[in-house]
């Protein structure tokens, strides 16, 4: 294995073990899509479930049954209409309902069960019916009224996954068809869950045919990566004639779960091999994740980050694009360096070292490669700058041998030895002959365009 692999190797794990430390104890609410089961990796996953309850993570389960109940009403020879995404469940079709739920869910424990995972299906759901709406008798369609929060989390405290069919049960027995959807917000809510995954046969959520707000980072496969809640509540608002289409409902769910405490809502593809644990042990993720709390987040360096920043520089340093720094010589310099961090893992630093004329130097520069494609290295110098501004300097330059057009494309302009201060001059390497670019702050002071994504 050759070094640069090895290295790879050492982060994944440094991740890993840094993400189990953090959610041992936590509850994590997981909503399956029943149609997965019979995808090749239906195993897999149920045994990374597994594995995460092994590990001290609370698992609540709760299977989407949607694909099989349409299986056994149309083996029936019974219809219902969908409206908005929701069933009509005539009196008629509500024992099959019934059947092809605990059917689904069956399964599901019986995977668990091969993973030596203890689990248990039961009645914790009071429902009532929605009634009708617009004019529409939804019949024995019904919505979550409350969930036996105390009982669930005396079963997860045993070590027991509760697995949650799409079935709640009136005050007076009888039973109502609910969206396991819903179901699973008001489970993540009332228990007070740390996260709330969807993990669906789809995959995130798709950034074709909808209105996407600006700053959202879509990749290259049209994924939407995260939004802020904010930025879910402005998708939800530019995309209102959509209400039935499933990627606006869970976006919609996951918006109110941020609104309601929870840190963070994934939506994953079950399709994948191992997507819910790359998920959750790799800050960078692979779903859409829309979040409430800070998810990324800069801050001044300090003496214990420097083996970190170092290990982030050495790529940059080996292919010439950065010199190279020792830790004395960041250690001289703490005071100046900026870190990038996604959930308190260093991706990305930088420094601005000030001089006597009142101009800064942006200075090692430097991102994790996994990560350049993520704007990290553009919010690092506008953080920069905007703090050259807050200590009254009137430029800020920067050398650099192989960056230069990335640069200018902000407002850079190419500048002379002679442009430098005086004491950077002296120091300056005329065998590296690095190019020399400039940004001038008055300039800068009265433009409004100079920001992150």
């Amino acid at each position: 294995m050759d070094m640069a692999a090895l290295h790879d190797q050492a982060d994944i794990i440094r991740t890993a073990f840094s993400y189990i430390n953090r959610f041992k104890g936590h509850t994590f609410v997981i909503r399956v899509e029943g149609s997965l089961l019979t995808h090749p990796f239906a195993g897999l996953l149920l045994k990374d479930i597994a594995l995460l309850q092994k590990m001290g993570i609370q698992i609540v389960l709760i299977p989407g049954a949607r694909s099989r109940i349409d299986e056994v009403l149309a083996s029936e020879k019974i219809s219902c209409e969908k409206i908005n995404n929701i069933r009509i469940t005539p009196e008629d079709a509500m024992p099959y309902v019934e059947m092809a739920s605990f059917d689904v869910s069956n399964r599901f424990m019986t995977l668990l069960a091969e993973n030596n995972c203890d689990a248990i299906i039961g009645n914790f759901v009071k429902a009532r019916r929605i009634g009708v709406l617009e004019g529409v008798d939804y019949q024995c369609s019904g919505m979550v009224e409350k969930i036996n929060a105390s009982r669930v989390t005396s079963l997860l405290e045993s070590g027991i996954i509760p697995i949650f069919p799409n079935i709640g049960w009136s005050r007076t027995g009888k039973p109502y068809n609910i969206s396991s959807n819903e179901l699973a917000f008001t489970l993540a809510r009332d228990l007070q869950a740390t996260k709330l995954f969807f993990i669906t046969d789809f995959g995130g959520i798709s950034a074709k045919g909808y209105d996407i707000p600006e700053g959202v980072y879509v990749s290259s496969d049209t994924v939407i990566s995260q939004l802020t809640a904010p930025q879910a509540r402005q998708f939800l608002d530019r995309n209102r004639e959509k209400p039935g289409a499933p990627a606006y409902e869970l976006v919609t769910l996951a918006y109110r779960a941020c609104q309601e405490g929870i840190d963070r809502v994934h939506i994953i593809d079950g399709r994948v091999e191992g997507m819910l644990i790359k998920e959750i042990f790799s800050n960078r993720g692979l779903g859409t994740m829309i979040y409430s709390d800070p998810h990324e987040n800069l801050r001044t360096a300090s003496h214990q980050d420097i083996p970190d920043m170092l290990r982030v520089m050495q790529p940059l340093v080996e292919e010439g694009f950065l010199l190279l720094r020792t830790g004395a010589d960041v250690e001289k310099a703490i005071g100046d360096y900026i870190l990038y961090e996604v959930d308190g893992t260093l991706h990305g630093c930088g420094a601005l070292h000030v001089f006597s004329d009142k101009s800064g130097e942006i200075a090692a520069l430097a991102v994790d490669k996994t990560y350049t494609n993520f704007g990290i290295g553009k919010k690092i110098v506008v953080y920069l700058i905007e703090q050259a501004v807050k200590k009254g300097l009137k430029r800020v330059f920067l050398l650099t041998t192989q960056t230069a057009d990335w640069f200018l494309q902000f407002g850079f302009a190419e500048v002379t030895v002679a442009d430098l201060p005086p004491e950077k001059q002296k120091t300056y390497n005329t065998k590296r002959n690095s190019l020399i670019l400039c940004y001038d702050l008055e300039i800068h002071r009265k433009k409004a365009g100079f920001g992150a994504e």
